[in-house]
C-alpha cells in the first residue's frame, strides 16, 4: 500500500483547510461565551409547557438583555449579563408566577477577570503540553525530527478546530466557553495517539529493515496499523456523530468539536505527521 504518493494531495487539502480557518479567525473571530467575556449562566427545568416568548418577556420587562437562550425539553439555559441579587430574586419570583415547580439546575456568574484567567490557562497548557510532547517523542525515539512532527500535527489540529468554531459562530451562533476548551484539549491528545502509534511501527521496522528508504518504512507502517486506527476512530465517531444529532442543544457544540477534533486528529497522524518526517529526512539527506 503505497498512501505516501499521496503527500500532494494531503498537502492540498491542509493547506486549504488551514488557509479557511485563518480567514475565518482573522476576519470574524470568535463568539465568546460568558465564561470568556463575563455574565451569568441560569440554567432551569420548567414542568409547564412555557414558551420561548414566555421567558424571554421575563427578562424584557426586569430590562435585562439575554445574550444567549437555548429551549430545548422544558430546560432553559440563558446567558446575560451580570445582575445583582435583587434581579435576581425578581427574576426567580416572575418564573415562578408562571410555573411555581421550576427547578433551578444551575446558576453561575463569572466575571471578565475569571475569564482572562481561563484564556491564559488555556494558552499555557498547550504550550507545555507542546513542550512536553516534543521532548518526550524525541527523546524516546532518538530523533526530534519525529517529535517536532507530531506537535505540528497537533497544532494543525488544533488551528483547524479554531478556525472550524469561527466559522460556526459567524453563521450558526456557535460560541467558545469552558466546555470548548476541555474539547480543544481533548483533541490535541486524540490527535498525538495515533500518531505515537504509527511512529512506534515505523521504528520497529526500521530496526528490522535498516535498509529500507523511509517512505518504504513508512508505507509499511501505516498499512499495518491503519485499519486499527480507523476503526478506533470510527466507534468515537458515531458515537459524537449521534450526541451532536440526538443530544440536547446545551452539549450539541461541545460534541461537535470533538468530532471535528477526532476526524481532524484521525486524518493528520497518516496525512500531517508521517510526510512531515519524510521531508525532514530528506532534507537531512
Amino acid at each position: 500500500m503505497n498512501i505516501m504518493k499521496f503527500r500532494p494531495l494531503f498537502l492540498i487539502i491542509s493547506l486549504t483547510l488551514l488557509s479557511i480557518s485563518a480567514f475565518s479567525l482573522l476576519k470574524w473571530q470568535f463568539k465568546l461565551s460568558s465564561d470568556f467575556t463575563g455574565g451569568s449562566v441560569w440554567e432551569v427545568q420548567l414542568t409547564k409547557d412555557l414558551s420561548k416568548n414566555d421567558i424571554e418577556k421575563i427578562f424584557t420587562d426586569a430590562k435585562i438583555s439575554l445574550r444567549d437562550f437555548q429551549f430545548d425539553s422544558k430546560k432553559a439555559s440563558l446567558k446575560f449579563a451580570n445582575i445583582d441579587q435583587d434581579q435576581k430574586t425578581s427574576l426567580d419570583k416572575n418564573l415562578k408566577s408562571l410555573d411555581d415547580k421550576y427547578s433551578e439546575l444551575k446558576y453561575e456568574t463569572v466575571g471578565p477577570i475569571l475569564g482572562k484567567e481561563l484564556m491564559q490557562k488555556t494558552l499555557v497548557a498547550v504550550a507545555l503540553s507542546s513542550l512536553a510532547l516534543l521532548l518526550f517523542i524525541g527523546s524516546k525515539f532518538k530523533d526530534f525530527s519525529f517529535g517536532i512532527s507530531a506537535v505540528l500535527a497537533m497544532l494543525h489540529d488544533a488551528f483547524i478546530l479554531l478556525g472550524a468554531f469561527s466559522l460556526l459562530g459567524h453563521f450558526f451562533g456557535a460560541e467558545l466557553d469552558s466546555l470548548f476548551v476541555t474539547a480543544l484539549l481533548t483533541t490535541l491528545s486524540a490527535s498525538v495517539h495515533d500518531t505515537v502509534v504509527t511512529f512506534d511501527r515505523i521504528r520497529e521496522l526500521r530496526q528490522k529493515n535498516f535498509r529500507l528508504e523511509w517512505e518504504n518504512l513508512a508505507n509499511l507502517a501505516v498499512s499495518e496499523v491503519i485499519v486499527r486506527s480507523i476503526n478506533n476512530s470510527m466507534t468515537i465517531i458515531f458515537m459524537l456523530l449521534a450526541l451532536v444529532l440526538l443530544g440536547g442543544v446545551i452539549t450539541k457544540w461541545f460534541s461537535l468539536a470533538l468530532l471535528i477534533g477526532v476526524v481532524c486528529g484521525t486524518y493528520s497522524s497518516t496525512g500531517v505527521a508521517i510526510p512531515l518526517v519524510l521531508l525532514f529526512k530528506k532534507s537531512k539527506q
